[in-house]
């Protein structure tokens, strides 16, 4: 029996969306890295682009479970010695929500090139409920809140 290797033409790109209001962070990150990846597809092969454009929406509705607002900071440097640059994440949701959900995934991606270009081509955020990409017809990807907040 052989291995199955997709090929281009076997490799097919849909849209969803997905909705990020009262979802836990990590658990919104793990399923939107999977559908990027196209792990959720029989066709998968790693070294392959095979995942699907994701547009997540309500990024600043995000849920952050235990005390991780007051407590998770982001790590930024300037290139200058002694100009680290500390953010809460309290702080970095009021201002620029995508970039939580975008930090968030990338840390679930593999540290590869064709990761790094899944994510700036196939990864669309957005803070509020409006998105431009309707003339894809995305389809709607339901994530599961925690049992915690029902």
């Amino acid at each position: 029996m052989k291995t199955y290797t997709a090929t281009p033409d076997d490799i097919t790109h849909e849209w969803h969306i997905v909705d990020a209001a009262g979802v836990p962070l990590g658990r919104l990150a793990s399923v939107v890295a999977q559908l990027i990846r196209g792990k959720h597809k029989p066709t998968y092969t790693p070294h392959m682009d095979g995942g699907d454009f994701v547009v997540v929406v309500n990024a600043s509705k995000v849920r952050l479970t235990g005390r991780k607002e007051e407590n998770k900071t982001y790590f930024s440097h300037t290139g200058y010695m002694g100009h680290e640059r500390h953010t809460s994440a309290r702080d970095l949701l009021a201002k620029h929500p995508d970039r939580v959900i975008e930090k968030a995934v990338f840390g679930m991606l593999p540290k590869t090139s064709l990761a790094r270009q899944k994510l700036r081509g196939k990864l669309k955020v957005y803070g509020g409920a409006e998105h431009p990409h309707s003339a894809q017809q995305p389809k709607p990807f339901s994530v599961t809140p925690s049992k915690a907040s029902a």
